[in-house]
């Protein structure tokens, strides 16, 4: 299950952004502190008429790094594709998954042991919403 975003749509938003690396060990003098603007749509989206965000609810997707309340940057002009992860709208609810896509038949594949693949049949409805491009996590 997911909840979803429509992408806010303001221009000309960044923030500060140190190019020098942010040391996991011994700290470092930083550069003298180099700054440059970064803009996080500019990084994260490719098309931003095409993007939205979703936070993730529950987790049948953790082993492919997806947790509960991660928030998910899913791109909709992006051509879904085997073994990509991507949302789905199947019967009526939206879920996301990992796409299985066989000669005739296609899966959507929880990453969580404790959930069963989905097998597609033909009387389900099936749209592939969007893929899944990044996962922006709360630390």
């Amino acid at each position: 299950m997911i909840q979803l975003y429509q992408r806010e749509k303001k221009k000309g938003k960044s923030i500060q952004f140190m190019d020098v690396g942010i040391s996991a060990g011994f700290p470092s003098p930083a550069d003298d502190f180099l700054q440059q603007k970064l803009s996080l749509d500019d990084k994260l989206i490719r098309d931003k008429e095409a993007t939205f965000y979703a936070r993730v609810k529950g987790n049948s997707m953790i082993g492919a790094g997806l947790d509960d309340g991660d928030l998910l940057v899913i791109d909709r002009s992006e051509q879904p594709s085997n073994n990509c992860i991507a949302v789905c709208y199947l019967d009526g609810e939206f879920t996301v998954k990992r796409l299985k896509v066989e000669k005739d038949c296609v899966y959507l594949m929880p990453e969580n042991p404790n959930y069963t693949p989905i097998k597609v049949e033909k009387e389900n409805e099936l749209i592939v919403w969007g893929v899944v491009s990044y996962v922006i996590k709360e630390v």
